[in-house]
C-alpha cells in the first residue's frame, strides 16, 4: 500500500509534480518515468512495481466495482481527497447554440420531442446491437410518443447512420460524422430520450442526467455502465456474458440477439 503521509511529504517536495496513471498498462509507467516525473501513482498491475515511486496494490474486489470506483480508490489508497458523487458534465452556450442551429437547419422543431440513437461502438462489434432494431425501436417509439429521430456517430459510421436512416419511417435526421463532439454533447442534451450501445456518448447522456436506455452485450455494466440513477441499462443473461471480447467468438452475437425491440421499447416507454 502506498505510505500516504509520504506521498503528501513528496509531493510537496517537489511541488506537486505528478503524474496519476489511470491506464493500468506498463507502457504507461515507462513513458512517465523515461519524461522524468518524479511521483507516478498508479495500480500495481502489469508488472509496473518498479517504474511507479507510488504503488497501490490491486486487489480483487476493487476489479467488480464501476470504474468510478476503481479509480477513486486508487486516489484514497494515496491520501488523496476523493468523493463519490453523480457525474456533471457543463456545456458552453456556444455548444448548445450550435445545436440548436443544426436541429433548426435540419427541420427540427424546438418543441419537438427528440430521441438520440448512438448505435455505434469503437470497442468493437460485439458492443453493436443490430441496426435494423434500433430501427425498428425509433420506428415504435415515433408512433407511441410521437418522437422524432437523432442518429449519432463519428465519421466511421456514416454507413451505419444512413443505413438505420433509411429503415426509420419519420423524418430521421442522421448526423453520423457531420458534427464535433462539443456538438454531439449539446444535441444529446437536446433529447428526451437517448438510446445507445455502451460508449462513450453513453456516459457523456449519463454525465448530462438525460433519460437514458443502455444495451449492453459483451461487457459488463456493472463496471462501466452508466453511472446515472436516470438510466436503464438492458442485458440478456447468457453463459458467455460479457466476455469483454471486441469480436463475438461465436457463429452470432447470442448477447444481443436475445435483447429484442419490445425490451428496448418498453424501457425507453418507461424513461419517457
Amino acid at each position: 500500500m502506498v505510505g500516504k503521509v509520504r506521498l503528501a511529504r513528496d509531493l510537496g517536495r517537489v511541488g506537486f509534480e505528478a503524474s496519476i496513471l489511470l491506464q493500468n498498462a506498463v507502457e504507461a509507467a515507462i513513458i512517465t518515468r523515461m519524461a522524468g516525473i518524479p511521483i507516478r501513482l498508479g495500480y500495481d498491475t502489469d508488472a509496473r512495481r518498479l517504474l511507479l515511486t507510488h504503488a497501490v496494490r490491486t486487489i480483487p474486489e476493487i476489479k467488480k466495482v464501476h470504474q468510478t470506483g476503481y479509480y477513486l480508490h486508487l486516489l484514497r489508497e494515496a491520501g488523496l481527497p476523493a468523493k463519490t458523487g453523480a457525474l456533471h458534465l457543463t456545456l458552453d452556450k456556444s455548444h448548445r447554440s450550435r445545436a440548436m442551429k443544426i436541429l433548426q437547419n435540419r427541420g427540427v422543431a424546438p418543441d419537438d420531442r427528440i430521441v438520440g440513437l448512438n448505435p455505434s461502438a469503437a470497442f468493437g462489434s460485439a458492443k453493436q446491437w443490430f441496426p435494423h432494431r434500433f430501427a425498428d425501436a425509433a420506428n415504435q417509439i415515433q408512433t407511441q410518443f410521437n418522437t422524432r429521430t437523432l442518429i449519432f456517430g463519428g465519421p466511421a459510421d456514416r454507413e451505419l447512420g444512413s443505413r438505420i436512416a433509411r429503415l426509420v419511417k419519420k423524418s430521421p435526421v442522421d448526423l453520423s460524422g457531420q458534427t464535433t463532439l462539443s456538438e454531439a454533447m449539446a444535441l444529446i442534451d437536446r433529447c428526451s430520450l437517448f438510446i445507445t450501445n455502451d460508449s462513450g456518448l453513453m456516459h457523456v447522456a449519463a454525465a448530462l442526467n438525460k433519460p437514458l436506455v443502455a444495451i449492453f452485450g459483451s461487457t459488463n455494466p456493472v463496471t462501466t455502465g452508466p453511472f446515472s440513477s436516470n438510466s436503464r441499462v438492458i442485458q440478456s443473461r447468457v453463459a458467455c456474458s460479457p466476455c469483454l471480447k471486441p469480436v463475438c467468438q461465436k457463429i452470432q452475437k447470442e448477447c444481443m440477439v436475445q435483447i429484442d425491440t419490445e425490451q428496448v421499447v418498453r424501457a425507453a416507454g418507461e424513461m419517457l
